[in-house]
Parts: C-alpha cells; sequence; structure tokens
C-alpha cells in the first residue's frame, strides 16, 4: 500500500468517526440528560439536512475555484471541531440548536471534499475508491463500540469525542497529497453555483419519478437516523450503540455484493428491495422485543446493509448512468439535496411529533405505533414508485447549449 493510498485511508477513517461518534446517540443524551422533546430532537437531527441544502453551493462556489481542498478541509475541520466541543457545553435547546446548524455548515461540505481528495489522487477510481472509502465505515463503527462499551450514551461525551477527532483530522489534512481547486481560474455563473444544468435530467420522465420517490422515501427514513438508540435504550438493549453497528458491518457485505446484484436484477429491482427493506426494518422494530424477539430488532439493524446500499448507492449509480459527463456532478449535487437535503429535513419536522403524540403518561413511548407510521409510509412510496418508475428506456435528455454552461 502506497503512503498516499494510507493517507488517504486514514482521513476516510476520521471523516466518518468523527460522524458516528456523536451523530448515532445524540437522541439518547437529548432526551435523557437534556430532557428535550421529539419535536426538538427531530429538530436537532435536521441540523445536517439544513447544511446538506447548503454545502453543495459552498463546494461549488469557494472550495473548486480559490483554495486547494486539503486546507479547506482541514480549516473546516479545526474550526469545526471547535464548535462541537462547545455545543456539547449547552443545555438549552434554542443555543444547542443553533450552533449545531453552524457546525453543521463546517462538517457536511467536507464529505465532498474527502472524496474529491480521493479521486484526484488515483488512477482507477472504480476499483481504488471503495478499499478506501470502507476505511469510513470502519470509523463508524470503531466510533460505535467505543461509545457504546464505555456507556457513553446518555452524556455529552461523543460530541467531544467527536470534537477532538475533527481537531485531529483538521491537522492531518495539512500533509494530505496536495489537490488544486478544480476550477481555478474559470468563469463563476450562477448556472454552476446551483447545478441548475442538471435540472435538465427531469425532462426524463424516469428521472423525475426516481427523484420524486428518493425524495418521498426520505421523509420515513429520518425517523431510523433520528430515533433508533433512543427507542433501543428505553426498552432495555444492553449497549445499544455498539450493537448498531452491526448495520455498518453487514453494510460492508452488501457492497460488495451491489455489482452481481445490479447485474442479475436491474436497477429498478435493486432500488425496490432497499425501498422494501426500510419498510420490513420498521416492521421488525415495531413488533420485536428485547428478550423472546429480539432476533427481529438485530434483524432490523442488519438490514441497513441493504436500506442504504441497496437505495443510496444503487440510486447514486443509476444518476452517473443517466447524466452525461458535463452535468455529472451536478446531478449528484441534485440527489445529495433532494435526498439528504430537502427529505431528511421534512422528515426531522414529521417524526418529532409522531414520537411525542404517542408519548405515555409515565414519560415512556408507543414505539409499536410510532414504528408503523414510517412503515407504512415506506409501504405506500413503494407501491408507487413499483407502478410508475421504468427505467428501462433511455430518455433523449436535453443538455444546456456549451454557451450556457461557460
Amino acid at each position: 500500500m502506497t503512503a498516499t493510498r494510507v493517507k488517504l485511508s486514514t482521513m476516510m477513517f476520521l471523516e466518518y468517526f468523527v460522524w458516528g461518534a456523536w451523530f448515532v446517540t445524540m437522541g439518547t443524551f437529548l432526551g435523557t440528560s437534556l430532557k428535550f422533546d421529539g419535536t426538538q430532537i427531530g429538530l436537532a437531527f435536521g441540523a445536517t439536512a439544513i447544511a446538506a441544502m447548503i454545502s453543495p453551493f459552498f463546494v461549488g462556489m469557494v472550495a473548486d475555484r480559490f483554495f486547494a481542498t486539503e486546507k479547506i478541509l482541514g480549516l473546516l475541520s479545526l474550526v469545526g471541531g471547535v464548535i462541537l466541543w462547545y455545543v456539547s457545553t449547552l443545555t438549552s435547546f434554542a443555543a444547542f440548536y443553533t450552533v449545531l446548524i453552524v457546525y453543521a455548515l463546517c462538517y457536511m461540505p467536507t464529505l465532498a471534499l474527502t472524496n474529491s481528495i480521493c479521486f484526484d489522487h488515483m488512477k482507477d477510481s472504480a476499483r481504488e475508491f471503495p478499499m478506501v472509502r470502507v476505511l469510513g465505515t470502519i470509523g463508524w463503527i470503531v466510533a460505535g463500540l467505543i461509545v457504546g462499551t464505555l456507556r457513553l450514551e446518555a452524556t455529552a461525551v461523543p460530541l467531544r469525542i467527536a470534537a477532538g477527532a475533527s481537531i485531529v483530522l483538521g491537522v492531518f489534512s495539512f500533509v494530505l497529497p496536495h489537490t488544486p481547486p478544480h476550477a481555478a481560474g474559470h468563469k463563476l455563473s450562477a448556472r454552476d453555483v446551483l447545478g441548475l444544468d442538471a435540472l435538465s435530467l427531469m425532462k426524463d420522465r424516469a428521472f423525475a419519478i426516481f427523484i420524486l420517490g428518493s425524495f418521498l422515501l426520505c421523509i420515513p427514513l429520518q425517523f431510523y437516523y433520528t430515533f433508533t438508540n433512543p427507542f433501543l435504550n428505553e426498552i432495555g438493549m444492553h449497549n445499544a450503540a455498539a450493537k448498531m453497528t452491526l448495520g455498518q458491518f453487514f453494510e460492508i457485505g452488501f457492497m460488495l455484493l451491489l455489482p452481481l446484484a445490479l447485474l442479475k436484477l436491474g436497477v429498478k429491482r435493486i432500488l425496490l428491495l432497499g425501498m422494501a427493506a426500510w419498510a420490513v426494518r420498521y416492521v421488525l422494530f415495531a413488533f420485536g422485543n428485547v428478550t423472546s424477539l429480539a432476533w427481529m430488532l438485530y434483524l432490523g439493524i442488519i438490514l441497513h446493509g441493504v436500506c442504504y446500499d441497496f437505495f443510496f448507492v444503487t440510486g447514486q449509480i443509476y444518476v452517473d448512468q443517466r447524466a452525461s459527463v458535463k452535468i455529472r456532478a451536478a446531478a449528484q449535487g441534485l440527489l445529495a439535496f433532494i435526498t439528504q437535503g430537502v427529505g431528511l429535513f421534512i422528515g426531522s419536522l414529521l417524526s418529532g411529533p409522531v414520537v411525542d403524540a404517542y408519548r405515555t403518561a409515565g414519560g415512556a413511548h408507543d414505539w409499536r405505533s410510532i414504528w408503523l407510521v414510517p412503515a407504512a409510509g415506506a409501504v405506500i412510496i413503494l407501491v408507487i414508485f413499483a407502478v410508475l418508475f421504468r427505467p428501462g428506456v433511455a430518455a433523449n435528455v436535453v443538455e444546456p447549449a456549451a454557451a450556457e454552461v461557460a
């Protein structure tokens, strides 16, 4: 393994260790220690969705034009680490939520920046990138094992662990391979910054249905990201954060199976399997328990590989296939904006009130009723998508004229 590969792998490990350390268990900390209600917890998890809607513009306007990518990554990670540590000291919702959004605005652009650094230093990205990116999944797993094993889920310590790791990443970024800005010296246009050229793909009916279905499914998806850890802790699962990393372990396996699955089943069937897995997961959570039906909870966690790889990763591959080289980056940005931005943000607004609506008199929750809500939503979206999405016939996508792109 070359020195460059080692550096890139370490970067990915730290990048996703940071996210995995604080994101998974924040709901438990907010509900147990800070006594935030479900609506407030949902809004807090929507901070990253807000940032996901803004970060593509930042990357397109600043990072791609004016500064070396590794320096931008280093600066954002250092500043983000300091901000996240400050977040861990706040106890009022207004202050916590506001500063968390500021932190998310520092972190979310780094997801694209780390990918960009990798691709710039690989000769065969299709072969090399998965071997580097898998270190990110391992970083997420290690973070979860540390937080769960040390029983830190209901404390502010995970936020501080993530803050420290962010600062380490910030310092380490300055020894990464030099990656000059991609569009230095190019004229900055509103079309480039806003990614408007990708909207030409919406003239293709199949692509438009795909975008709509992805957006709708991300609304019930937010229930999992926000409330799974609080749910598992409330019903008495021991070491819940560590056990949730089983999802990432199996994600690695399903990622390796994805190319063969796509070849055998095609994009539509794989997307439908991914959507169905979300509905099945929620049903398993609704009827599982920590005693005789604990296997249902574990199966729901393990399904993360199917849920994530067969839906999100397959969606990224589909977009890559449908978009021309000129608008490919903008098309991926559009997908991220619609799904991880708008879709998850709406999910954060709706999931909290649903959880509050099923809060019992003793302060616990009727989790069966809660999980059946996103399960029903996922099933409805699955049926609609199965009927309307027909990717078999490629559409003649009208691309912008060269003068408009410049």
